[in-house]
């Protein structure tokens, strides 16, 4: 009997600790100029001295949720199983939106509002489970009076304790429905050599052109490494017109430096998707370009 129990407290003890491994990753558009992303620090490390706590970014624009929801796909993949990720990109705090703990079927966990945050995790990892966060447990304490910071009150805490194995994933709350709040947005298509795609993100250090046309798509396009082809970024107005932002012809080419300063091209970039940059220049900024569901890209080999 004694050796049954302290089999049963090692398999227990090596469980929790195996739990408690889980990275927690931190992403919302506080910035950092106040104390609002040390407050959620300070949370997670109150339910768990131990944790092991990271940043995604802390500089999504303000209430964006879609550029919240690239960031979190951009990201995901690179982490292990059983990770834990907590997006608080929020304009609804304190409204009747969900908020929900996905689990996907890579066996990752997103802890945000149902805003539409969670749009590009559900299509690309798929959703294997969701649940409401039950915040009469689920809170951290003290907090029921706070109706405006639930990323440190229910999100920062929630996930603290699902990364740290305080708690299982059944007990975040009740099971929903295996769907989500979706942004609609351009999906990447080829029809009669047209490749047609949305701007979802800019890579804003250098100012690049990302779209979420893959290279498999790409090459079934027949356009090759070297050609010439011809580009339309486009946005959708609020009025629904569409307005040319850019037109012209580059080469596809498979590094910056191949082309000469200042010059535009189109290549891979680190996700394999389609990406249009200008040599040691700000191609967002010259042409005035954005990104968001709003921003669309068309290519086809120039004749």
């Amino acid at each position: 009997m004694q050796r049954s129990l302290l089999s049963l407290t090692l398999l227990s003890a090596i469980s929790i600790t195996s739990a408690s491994e889980n990275a927690l990753i931190l992403q919302t558009d506080f910035g950092l100029q106040d104390g609002a992303v040390s407050a959620m620090q300070g949370v997670a490390f109150g339910v768990d001295r131990n944790i092991k706590l990271f940043n995604l970014t802390h500089e999504i624009p303000e209430y964006n949720t879609w550029e919240a929801a690239y960031r979190l796909y951009q990201t995901a993949s690179y982490w292990p199983k059983g990770t834990v990720f907590v997006s608080v990109v929020d304009p609804g705090v304190g409204t009747a939106r969900k908020s929900v703990v996905l689990k996907t079927k890579t066996g990752q966990y997103f802890v945000t509002p149902d805003n539409g945050t969670l749009t590009l995790v559900a299509e690309y990892f798929g959703i294997d489970e969701l649940r409401e966060i039950d915040e009469k447990v689920n809170r951290l304490a003290g907090s029921q009076k706070s109706y405006t910071f639930h990323g440190r009150d229910v999100y920062a805490y929630t996930g603290a304790r699902l990364a740290s194995g305080k708690i299982t994933f059944k007990q975040v709350g009740q099971k929903l429905e295996p769907k989500v709040e979706a942004l609609s947005y351009q999906k990447a298509t080829l029809e009669n050599g047209v490749l047609k795609g949305n701007i979802p993100i800019l890579d804003i250090q250098y100012g690049n052109i990302w779209t979420n046309i893959n290279d498999k798509l790409l090459e079934k396009s027949g356009i090759k490494l070297n050609d010439i082809v011809c580009v339309s970024l486009t946005e959708r107005l609020k009025n629904g017109k569409i307005k040319v932002r850019y037109s012209g012809k580059m080469p596809y080419k498979s590094s910056f430096g191949e082309v000469k300063q200042g010059q535009p091209l189109m290549y891979l970039n680190s996700l394999l998707n389609v990406s249009f940059a200008l040599n040691m220049a700000d191609f967002a900024d010259k042409f005035k370009i954005k990104s968001g569901a709003n921003w669309s890209a068309t290519i086809k080999a120039c004749q």
